[in-house]
């Protein structure tokens, strides 16, 4: 049987290809033996179950076929909470909590009991966020697969949250209604970009990266429709790729619909969310 030395040496060598070893062989240690990080670092020599042993191979197999790290953890932190997560949902990442930034702190300002829409919520990490950081608001959010809401309603309950979700296209669900603010992190990678992705980003769910031929098609449908969904003033705060925002921007504000166009940068300095007012009238 191995010692949790040997197993943390066993997984350095077994994931030498993927771009963090160590860092993935002791987090898998810890979810194979149920053990804290650092207890596992405390107990070096302490000697694992046989169960414990099969189970770690079984986790650094999956993780050298380029599995990624979250799916086989089941979880992800996202603005500081952990949230469930499998192939059924796109990971989310520290990216995307400028979104969540710049949304929390409009609705905050948006006086009592705004409405928000979280547009292809996936995991439901944003919609979770809006509503336990602005506990007034009352949030909807949908997403075309039924696979992914169900994941998000899991998130939602687990974090004590009452969030309406709505399975459909887009905004077609909310066709009728109108939000002070709609967020969305659409699929916005090139279609012809999708097969060359880093492979552990080629496992997650193709609907939620593929942004069409030029990785637009959500943006234009978003321009076009998000309008009548908001109320006059309310905001449409989108996520976007690197080197999109420009273009988006220019999407929102050529609509006519849209004025007071934004661009906001994410921790590691790239240009990541593009935020627009609605119109009082048309341009």
């Amino acid at each position: 049987m191995l010692t949790v030395y040997e197993a943390l040496q066993l997984g350095k060598r077994t994931l030498a290809t993927v771009p963090d070893p160590e860092v993935d062989a002791t987090a898998l240690l810890a979810q194979a033996t149920r053990m804290e990080i650092m207890s596992l670092r405390l107990n070096a020599r302490q000697t694992l179950t046989a169960e414990q042993e099969e189970r770690y191979r079984s986790l650094l197999l999956l993780r050298a076929w380029r599995q990624p790290l979250q799916y086989l953890l089941g979880k992800q932190y996202f603005y500081g909470r952990p949230f469930q997560v499998d192939a059924r949902v796109l990971i989310p990442r520290q990216e995307t909590e400028t979104l969540c930034e710049k949304a929390l702190a409009f609705l905050c300002e948006a006086g009592t009991a705004p409405r928000a829409l979280d547009v292809c919520t996936g995991s439901g990490a944003v919609a979770v966020t809006l509503r336990l950081g602005c506990p007034q608001v009352r949030v909807t959010a949908t997403d075309v697969s039924e696979d992914a809401l169900a994941v998000a309603r899991g998130n939602a309950r687990d974090n004590g949250t009452e969030i309406r979700f709505l399975q459909g296209d887009l905004l077609l669900p909310v066709r009728d209604e109108r939000f002070e603010l709609i967020t969305c992190n659409p699929p916005y990678v090139k279609s012809g970009d999708c097969e060359t992705l880093q492979p552990e980003v080629m496992r997650e769910p193709r609907l939620a990266l593929d942004g069409g031929a030029d990785g637009l098609a959500f943006y234009r449908r978003l321009a076009a429709d998000a309008p009548a969904c908001l109320v006059l003033g309310g905001r449409l705060m989108v996520e976007v790729g690197d080197g999109q925002a420009a273009e988006v921007a220019a999407l929102l504000a050529d609509s006519g619909a849209f004025d007071g166009v934004e661009v906001y940068r994410d921790l590691f300095g790239m240009e990541r969310v593009v935020s627009a007012r609605r119109a009082d009238s048309p341009t």
